[in-house]
């Protein structure tokens, strides 16, 4: 399924986020630090703006009263009568101007600005604030941004707006005009400091939480390298403790943990030890005795003829159960030799399909018995360096096996080779078995069902020893089943024995079965 570039760089993503426990700390102490300092700073920033703003205008609506107060004196003084109006507005903007640099007078008249300080004009006041003032007493405010000439956009400030009435009933409005150009300069700064504050603040931030980090994920690393070395065989490996925290207490069990599955560990490999060499032992201890009792019942069986019936059939009752009891006794000791690492290789060039016709012939009187077809196909020529009494054995474990649980339907034997390999498949139609239990076969005295006689009376180690012959072999030996759609058991060996196999010749769900999506 193709996937479009988007989703595979999520997928990478993601892989990413998962692989590293330090790079999530980070990020996430990153991303949350930026959140918080974030928040941290636009509110500060809005508390310092607004104090900034209430004390500006505080301080102009109180200078504006001043100025008010002054110029309507002024102009109320009985020694400025015979003035022109206009020229004492005039003189008032500009005795204002000299008194006080903080803030700029208009005084507007029926037309246009009557008089104003130096540089502004009507456009730095609102015209709602105009219109306040032209229409009501009182005096009021307003934030604008104070266009000088010559300076484009201007800048923040406040404008203080009310009426001045001459002796002669006359009103004009006056604006006071007070730039914030000292209170920008200082949010400026304020902000600067903020973002220093902040971007020193986050990268100390993430220096910590890497340090943090560290002291944790490292005794985290240096405990997965401890359990991957104590699953390697390397028993002794311990972590170190320091201190009482929990990371201590973590090695201190990790370490507990390793002493005590290195003395159960020990004891089993004493234990197996000791049953191998049991097994070993009484195997060979029986053969002596077990040698004497089949001669005799050989020598009975031969002479059975002339006994009476329930006696000839008492003999040949024990004749069967002998010979079974030998056989197990020769797989034991062949298990015993595997494992204790005895068992050897005679190695010989071998046609396996001349070697697997000859097992089928032999078996086709057991097959006959039970009503199977044994049916060979022979794709090629198959040679390889094998032992052939081992794989004799494990074609014959094959065939017992098929023909036990065939249900009496043909049995399919294919053997095909390539370059490297050499493989044989044993394809019965019988009850097959679950295919969580395709491993388990191979297990010692295993049976699928232990209510279900078998013709063949095995002893359950066939397949057991079989596997082993494989594995002997350097080669492989696969099953697959379904219940009620039969089994099939695939042999693989290498031509040479130096090579390492990579494939078979054959596959092990059965050609016929292959296209079917739910095996």
């Amino acid at each position: 399924m193709n996937r479009s570039p988007g989703e595979r760089g999520r997928r990478k993503l993601t892989r990413l986020w998962w692989s590293s426990l330090p790079l999530r700390i980070l990020l996430t102490t990153f991303t949350a630090s930026c959140a918080v300092l974030v928040l941290a700073g636009v509110l500060l920033v809005q508390q310092a703006t607004a104090g900034i703003v209430a004390t500006k205008r505080t301080a102009s609506i109180r200078e504006a009263v001043g100025m008010h107060h002054f110029m309507q004196g002024q102009l109320q003084n009985p020694e400025r009568l015979g003035t022109a109006t206009y020229e004492q507005l005039s003189r008032l903007v500009e005795l204002a101007g000299a008194q006080a640099a903080q803030y700029l007078v208009i005084v507007e008249g029926p037309a246009s600005v009557l008089s104003s300080s130096s540089g502004i004009g009507l456009d730095s006041v609102p015209p709602e604030l105009r219109r306040q003032v032209t229409g009501r007493e009182g005096m009021y405010i307003a934030a604008t941004r104070v266009v000088m000439a010559g300076e484009g956009a201007g800048q923040p400030g406040l404008v203080v707006g009310t009426t001045l009435i001459t002796s002669a009933g006359e009103r004009f409005p006056v604006y006071y005009v007070f730039p914030m150009t000292s209170e920008v300069t200082t949010l400026r700064d304020i902000q600067r400091a903020v973002y220093t504050t902040g971007a020193a603040l986050l990268l100390g931030l993430t220096a910590i939480a890497y340090l943090v980090t560290l002291q944790v994920v490292r005794p985290v690393r240096k405990a997965g390298r401890t359990a991957r070395r104590l699953a390697s065989g390397q028993l002794d490996e311990r972590m170190p403790v320091r201190g009482t925290d929990d990371l201590a207490s973590l090695a201190l069990s990790m370490n507990e943990m390793a002493s005590d599955l290195q003395q159960r560990i020990r004891e089993l490999e004493t234990l197996s030890t000791v049953q191998r060499r049991f097994v070993s032992d009484v195997s060979h201890e029986l053969r002596t005795p077990m040698t004497t009792i089949k001669m005799a019942s050989d020598l009975l069986h031969e002479e059975r003829g002339g006994l009476p019936p329930d006696v000839r059939r008492t003999v040949e009752l024990m004749n069967t159960e002998i010979e079974r009891f030998n056989s197990m006794l020769a797989d034991l000791l062949e298990i015993s030799r595997f494992d204790a690492g005895a068992a050897v290789l005679d190695l010989d060039e071998v046609d396996v399909g001349t070697l697997v016709a000859s097992e089928v012939q032999a078996q086709e009187t057991f097959a006959n018995s039970q009503g199977s077809e044994l049916r060979l196909h022979v794709e090629g020529v198959a040679s390889a360096q094998l032992d052939s009494r081992r794989i004799r054995r494990i074609v014959r474990n094959l065939l017992t096996n098929a023909i036990d649980h065939g249900e009496g339907r043909p049995i399919d034997v294919t053997v095909a080779s390539d370059e490297e390999a050499v493989a044989v498949t044993v394809r019965d139609h019988g009850i097959g078995f679950q295919a969580e239990l395709s491993s388990r076969v191979f297990d010692r005295f295993w049976r699928a069902d232990p209510s279900r006689a078998r013709a063949a009376g095995g002893t359950g180690l066939g397949l057991a020893i079989s596997r082993e012959d494989a594995r002997l072999h350097r080669g492989w030996l696969s099953a697959w089943g379904r219940p009620g759609s039969g089994a099939q058991f695939r042999l693989t060996l290498p031509r040479n024995p130096e090579v390492t196999l990579s494939s078979s010749p054959l596959p092990v769900i059965p050609a016929d079965l292959e296209s079917r999506k739910d095996l």
